[in-house]
């Protein structure tokens, strides 16, 4: 394939010209865009058919959201620290090494999930009134996160193996089996989430069998296509994979592997600012549902289906991010700084630009993706408002994806964390807790509208600043 062509030439020194660096941009993005737009609408789905059951059902997983992030955030950290370092070896050239670090690099995510499957059994039952939620809403948002922490060994595998293969340019193999995992996740969750029932097609009346598990059925769906999506993944990546599969010789003469060596201590250099921004992150997540919980189901509901209907603008963002972070980290480790340096330009106006279209679509088409997600009338004007609000950070919010995504690839993780958690903690949350006591759930997105273009123009002036710094430090 001419991107694999166009990889090898990067790793080689060969001249790549803007045609072909956009190119290689397009080629490695697309399929994670397409992974991304297919996960949103299977999220829309899952979410649509939790709606159905009311407004308390989806409070009850809307007040749950936070959490999972906070958790994902801390694996996908620890990911990352493998993962870039894989990009690393494999544009230096020294693919034996790469494979050594993704053997350690599994393992070690493995252990790491099962410290966070015990922590998460110890507080499940305490989490949702910690986050304020009361009656049936605690009741079924302790029952979906208990089925979500026992399927965490399963995610974070999923995550670090996509990873890898992602960083090797395998972009289309993972975006493949994480549209699997979204279609079977819909599959999974109208048989688990509803109750035996009658399906009318045409003339003909079925009889549906059903689980009626509700919130839970939603968590069981998610955990099991998880499941297939982690052993796929680990598949294409240990056995098929050109460049990663695992070889008789590397294991008969590593002798016994140092987890805990070089790859580890290089993996927490780069994980940690990551992890600790994503825990002050996440944290603040926690605390905005603290601050949406009191305001009622109908702002906690409209809250998570509106971050749901957001979604559709991360796509391009998320997905240029990961072949930035690819393409520049391959380039760092092919020793071309200016090729990076321009590589983080690129990426960056291309995130903007789609993810500025995808903002006006947003606040032009609000509200019928509301309707989609509730049938509820109150839920649909107060998601219509507050994705209003948020259509004008997009540009700048893009921005900020990517350029994280850059300065990743670089195997800068600090600078984007630090940027990150100052604006998160010194903008929006105190905004936050202003604006929501004068004019509820709309100040809240006000502050999150504002705290992201702040956050998106201060990465862009340090991307400048980190582009002067290589094309200096370099003649390629």
């Amino acid at each position: 394939m001419k991107e694999n062509a166009l990889l090898e030439d990067l790793r080689n020194g060969k001249p790549l010209s803007f045609r072909k660096q956009l190119h290689l941009v397009i080629s490695l993005a697309f399929p994670a865009i397409i992974a991304q737009l297919t996960s949103v609408v299977m999220q829309y789905i899952d979410a649509a058919m939790v709606g159905r059951l009311g407004a308390q059902k989806a409070a009850s997983i809307g007040l749950m959201s936070s959490t999972t992030w906070l958790v994902g955030g801390l694996y996908s950290a620890l990911s990352m620290g493998y993962y870039v370092q894989v990009a690393h070896r494999i544009g230096a050239g020294e693919e034996k090494k790469a494979r050594q670090i993704v053997r350690h690099g599994l393992v070690i995510e493995l252990m790491f999930s099962a410290i966070l499957l015990l922590v998460g059994l110890l507080v499940v039952r305490h989490l949702p009134i910690w986050l304020g939620g009361q009656g049936q809403i605690a009741v079924d948002s302790t029952r979906y996160i208990r089925v979500y922490a026992l399927g965490l060994p399963f995610l974070v595998l999923s995550y670090g193996a996509g990873g890898m293969l992602q960083s090797s340019g395998a972009m289309k193999t993972a975006s493949f089996i994480n549209i699997l995992m979204c279609v079977l996740d819909v599959i999974f969750n109208y048989f688990l989430i509803f109750p035996t029932r009658e399906v009318s097609l045409s003339e003909i009346r079925l009889t549906m069998p059903g689980a009626g598990l509700d919130v839970m059925g939603a968590s069981m769906g998610t955990v099991l296509s998880e499941v297939f999506g982690s052993l796929l993944m680990l598949y294409f990546l240990l056995i098929k994979s050109p460049m990663l599969h695992i070889r008789r010789d590397d294991i008969e003469g590593a002798g016994t592997p140092d987890l805990f060596g070089a790859d580890f201590k290089k993996a927490i250099t780069l994980a940690a600012p990551v992890a600790l921004e994503q825990f002050i992150m996440g944290s603040a997540q926690v605390v905005i549902t603290r601050i949406v919980a009191p305001l009622g189901a109908i702002s906690i509901a409209a809250n998570s289906f509106a971050i749901t209907a957001e979604s559709f603008c991360y796509m391009p963002g998320f997905g240029i991010a990961y072949a930035g972070t690819t393409l520049i980290g391959q380039s760092i480790g092919a020793g071309r700084q200016r090729l990076a340096a321009r590589f983080g330009w690129l990426v960056t106006f291309l995130g903007m630009i789609l993810m500025g279209l995808a903002g006006v679509l947003l606040y032009a088409f609000s509200p019928q993706l509301m309707s989609i997600l509730s049938p509820d009338p109150d839920i649909i004007a107060m998601g219509t408002t507050v994705l209003r609000i948020e259509a004008f950070a997009e540009p700048l919010f893009g921005a900020a994806l990517v350029i994280a995504g850059v300065f990743r690839g670089s195997g800068d993780s600090l600078r984007p964390s630090v940027t990150n958690l100052i604006s998160m903690w010194l903008i929006r949350i105190p905004l936050a807790i202003f604006l929501s006591t004068r004019i509820g759930l709309p100040g809240v997105w006000i502050a999150m509208c504002t705290e992201l273009c702040c956050r998106g123009t201060l990465l862009l002036i340090m991307l400048g600043l980190w582009g002067r710094k290589l094309k200096k430090g370099s003649s390629d």
